[in-house]
């Protein structure tokens, strides 16, 4: 059997999404037999001006190859973004137009991977998996309010119904998603993999950080920038309101960046640095008090499970969330000494904060249930059986 692998992300990008497919092509490794082979073909580290790391177009290991493809240079929004997806689909076209494949998976947040590996599927004859980690029509239609959002909103629904009915199997990485899908798709195979918390976070000595009486307690956030995040609409307004009791260290970049460089210009409690490698990144989670996360007050994020949640939970930090929906029945139900507060409160945000207890713990139920290398091997066995 060989396997195509299609995803815009993969190591060592720094993305959700590259972690993930990561961790699957690993898990089918250990199961494909040995006449089987893996080709993952993705993009050269693109997602940030800020953060680069060499990587090779071409990487031939045994039974595995990863073909790269260069991207025009691009900034993060919608029409760099677009620009960008379709050189790598054009590249892909090429590429596979001579090969021969016996299943194609494909990982998607914004659709157009997943309607690329639905297209080659449909090409080749052969079964399509797919794994969905957003709704990009609810997302495009919140981002786009007004007629115009509605126009491209109707026009991805028709692309996103092409596609999903064109797959064999249809992964979801948020319970969220099931009422939309189910709604639409009913005669969808759909199944349910969550997104999980990486080797390099477990393991990890607690190390608590108990401010002292004169010190603020250190709130960091670490990841993408962007709309979807709001950081721009709930940073400033938290960290004045808790000016006395807080720092914010926030870690990343993204399409959203400089609104965010402008909107806390003169507060002296925020720190915004460029993303940093994994390693580097644990070390600066091992410094903070508590772990950060927003998403914006938008109806579409009701139904998602950001995937930071799983390595923030690992952690043993305190927790603070401003989201809503699926992720905020999630946290209050699986996650210990985190708190919620609707997204862009900020009262509420402070309230939240508030009630936290600063202190380290850990959660050895979460990790031992949330493990992504558990995960993946079922995960592959699943899309294997696709096969």
């Amino acid at each position: 059997m060989k396997i195509l692998v299609l995803s815009f992300y993969y190591p060592p990008d720094l993305s959700a999404g590259s972690f993930r497919v990561l961790a699957l092509v690993k898990a089918l490794r250990t199961q494909l037999p040995a006449c089987g082979a893996i080709e993952v073909v993705t993009t050269l580290p693109n997602r940030y001006k800020s953060f680069s790391k060499d990587a090779e177009e071409l990487d031939v290991q045994d039974g595995l190859e990863i073909r790269r493809f260069a991207l025009p240079a691009h900034v993060s929004d919608m029409r760099g973004q677009s620009r960008a997806f379709f050189s790598f689909a054009r590249q892909v076209l090429r590429h596979v137009a001579g090969r021969n494949y016996d299943l194609v998976f494909a990982t998607s947040s914004r659709l157009m991977t997943a309607s690329l590996g639905a297209w080659i599927s449909r090409r080749k004859r052969i079964p399509l998996y797919l794994d969905i980690r957003d709704i990009f029509v609810d997302t495009i239609s919140d981002l786009l309010p007004g007629p115009t959002g509605w126009a491209v909103g109707q026009m991805f629904s028709l692309l996103e119904a092409w596609t999903v009915q064109r797959a064999s199997r249809v992964n979801l990485v948020s319970g969220g998603f099931g009422d939309y899908f189910r709604s639409r798709y009913p005669n969808s195979s759909l199944v349910y993999f969550t997104n999980g918390i990486d080797s390099e976070f477990l393991g990890l000595p607690p190390q608590p950080r108990h401010p002292r009486p004169n010190q603020r307690a250190v709130i960091l956030y670490a990841g993408n920038i962007g709309a979807g995040q709001g950081l721009h609409e709930i940073i400033p307004g938290l960290a004045e309101a808790l000016r006395d009791q807080a720092r914010f260290v926030i870690i990343g970049d993204g399409g959203k960046r400089g609104e965010l460089e402008c909107a806390i210009a003169g507060l002296e409690n925020v720190e915004l640095r460029v993303p940093l490698a994994r390693a580097d990144l644990i070390a600066a989670y091992g410094m903070a008090d508590v772990l950060f996360l927003h998403l914006g007050n938008y109806s579409a994020f009701k139904k998602v499970l950001p995937s930071k949640l799983f390595e923030y939970a690992a952690l043993g930090k305190p927790l603070l969330a401003g989201v809503a929906g699926y992720a905020a029945h999630f946290v209050q139900e699986e996650i210990a000494n985190a708190a919620v507060f609707v997204p862009c409160d900020v009262a509420g945000g402070v309230a939240a904060f508030q009630s936290l207890q600063l202190v380290d713990r850990t959660r050895p139920e979460f990790v031992a249930k949330y493990a992504r290398e558990n995960i993946a091997q079922a995960m592959a066995l699943d899309v294997l059986r696709v096969g």
